[in-house]
């Protein structure tokens, strides 16, 4: 099982995350920690929406169109 999830940083809400993870509680403790570099300068992170796939490749697919152009929006319009 994979989890797609949109994270939101609390300090900067403009300032959003989209990823994809087997552990989500782990990779929000590690974003939050600063391990990972892309959101490290603007932590505390907290997750807004979390999606869980028993498939990894529809899992993968979700993610991916959330970075496009339409997903992108998508997500704006329905989870920001």
């Amino acid at each position: 099982m994979r989890t797609v999830y949109l994270l939101r940083s609390v300090t900067d809400a403009t300032r959003r995350h989209v990823g994809s993870t087997d552990d989500l509680r782990r990779c929000l403790t590690d974003h939050n920690a600063g391990r990972a570099i892309a959101t490290a300068a603007f932590r505390p992170w907290r997750v807004v929406v979390a999606v869980v796939f028993q498939d990894d490749a529809r899992a993968v697919a979700f993610e991916h169109y959330l970075d496009s152009g339409t997903g992108a929006e998508f997500a704006r319009r329905h989870f920001w």
